[in-house]
């Protein structure tokens, strides 16, 4: 019985090898690099569906719900409403009704995450 399952691991290590995912010298720096992009995909993943304030390089304010991002950090906004900056620094002024937004992520100046959304999500 050890024989046999002595002889399965050793097929298991030469699929791995074949497929390059042996253990090799290093690997432990990849498992930390692994657990730093997991909990950081697990932070964009609560922020699904968060109402966010998005202020872009041409004075505009996009604000509407986070729906996904990419490597580029472009950002696609639900619901979103557009805001000009305006010369009286009292007044927002009437918001521009856009639906469904692409903020190329060279044009983001800065995100906020309005804390309404973070303290209505449900927990789990």
């Amino acid at each position: 019985r050890i024989a046999e399952i002595s002889e399965n691991t050793k097929k298991m290590a030469a699929v791995k090898e074949e497929n390059g995912t042996a253990l090799h010298p290093g690997a432990e720096d990849r498992s930390e690099e692994y657990s730093a992009y997991s909990l950081a995909r697990q932070k964009l993943e609560h922020l699904l569906n968060k109402s966010m304030r998005i202020r872009m390089t041409d004075g505009r304010t996009l604000v509407g719900l986070f729906l996904c991002t990419d490597r580029d950090c472009n950002v696609i906004l639900g619901s979103a409403q557009e805001f000009l900056k305006s010369t009286d620094s009292f007044s927002q002024g009437e918001p521009r009704v856009l639906g469904l937004a692409m903020i190329p992520g060279h044009h983001v100046v800065s995100i906020e995450v309005e804390t309404d959304s973070l303290q209505s999500s449900p927990c789990f």
